[in-house]
């Protein structure tokens, strides 16, 4: 397992590496629309779409990625992008959760098919437009918003292997513990400081989103955005383990030798990446 999980890494870092450092941001994109097509293949099977009719879904999301990259171009820039789209869609993450994860997996399976995958198309296409964005920010600013949802995982394992009591969402993940999440927003909250150290002293491409929203909000606003993220890393993660339980599946697939599927290493991405874009697009110019 472990030999698996390495290789598949060490793939994984040697398609993306080359991505991250070209000037054009099309590599990267084109890489984060293969993850968010196989994301929405793997979401049509957890919601009983198998074989071609899974196929055929995934599908949808390289024409709806090609229809709105014309778009783009056309406006001029991927700047196009309005910062209140990208509020919408946080507030729809917290609403969502709010209203489908107290009922479990049974109320996601009671839902009608058409709205689990419509969203799920709506899930997909918001990523890879967010990652694409962000990779046209800065790969600075990428990597800082993907290390949230990294440290924060991190970070919950350690504190609620070591102090965790209380559980957070027994029915979708029994691991999870609120001393795990406060470890989160602690562990996040230091690598926070020590970027923004870093980043003082190195050559930077862009700012960290630690740095923008000192800038634009002050420390408050910075620690209450911090806070959010946390909240919504686990709120993707969680609403993953949803979907899982109601197909009564372990992972989302084994695309990833080792690692589960896509779903499984990006779903705290998932509502973290859109609520990033709209700090960056509603803050101050």
């Amino acid at each position: 397992m472990l030999r698996q999980r390495v290789i598949t890494a060490l793939v994984l870092l040697a398609v993306l590496l080359p991505t991250l450092f070209t000037e054009s941001v099309i590599p990267f994109s084109l890489f984060a629309l293969g993850l968010a097509t196989a994301g929405a293949w793997e979401w049509a099977r957890l919601n009983g779409r198998d074989g071609p009719w899974a196929m055929a879904y995934a599908t949808v999301v390289p024409l709806f990625a090609a229809a709105m990259g014309l778009w783009s171009a056309g406006a001029g820039t991927i700047w196009a992008s309005p910062g209140v789209g990208w509020a919408w869609l946080t507030v729809s993450w917290v609403l969502a959760c709010l209203v489908l994860m107290p009922q479990g997996p049974h109320g996601w399976a009671g839902l009608p098919a058409w709205l689990r995958l419509g969203s799920g198309l709506a899930v997909m296409l918001s990523t890879w437009w967010a990652l694409t964005v962000a990779r046209e920010v800065g790969v600075n600013w990428m990597l800082s918003v993907m290390s949230i949802v990294w440290a924060s995982d991190i970070a919950a394992y350690f504190a609620g292997h070591r102090w965790g009591r209380r559980r957070l969402a027994p029915s979708l993940s029994p691991g999870k513990t609120w001393e795990g999440v406060a470890g989160a927003c602690v562990g996040v909250g230091l690598m926070a400081l020590i970027w923004m150290a870093l980043e003082r002293s190195l050559s930077v491409d862009s700012l960290s989103i630690f740095s923008r929203a000192l800038k634009d909000f002050g420390l408050q606003g910075l620690l209450f955005i911090l806070t959010a993220l946390v909240a919504l890393g686990v709120v993707g993660d969680l609403f993953e383990s949803m979907l899982k339980r109601a197909a009564g599946a372990k992972d989302s697939s084994g695309l990833l030798p080792g690692h589960g599927g896509v779903l499984d290493r990006v779903d705290g991405l998932l509502p973290v990446l859109p609520a990033a874009m709209a700090v960056l697009a509603l803050g101050v110019r």
